[in-house]
């Protein structure tokens, strides 16, 4: 299993309208496209104004697959405008857990 970590840094004072327009409208559409929601966060100490999500997928190609069928929803195309400039700066990060992680895997070879 791979973990995609996707961090966004937001204007000050926008995470209360960006997590209601996700909420309403966004995570319906990521959730059929993507699938495997491990979590949804915003940052209360450290760095602030971020908001950071988790998914899971089987293979790297299965993560491909699955973010260029969100990128192709005209639902989703119509939906980023929405949340674009509240965001700042954006991180992503692939990452796969440790044999002795609590969410299972295998340790590189």
């Amino acid at each position: 299993m791979y973990y995609e970590i996707r961090t966004y840094r937001l204007k000050n004072g926008s995470i209360p309208e960006y997590l209601r327009v996700v909420g309403e409208i966004g995570i319906a559409i990521q959730k059929r496209h993507l699938g495997n929601l491990i979590g949804y966060f915003s940052s209360e100490i450290g760095s602030i104004n971020e908001i950071v999500h988790i998914w899971g997928y089987a293979t790297l190609d299965d993560r491909q697959r699955r973010r260029a069928q969100l990128a192709a929803d005209p639902e989703w195309q119509a939906f980023l405008p929405k949340i674009r400039d509240l965001i700042v700066t954006a991180e992503n990060k692939i990452v796969s857990p440790a044999s002795f992680s609590p969410l299972g895997g295998k340790d590189p070879i």
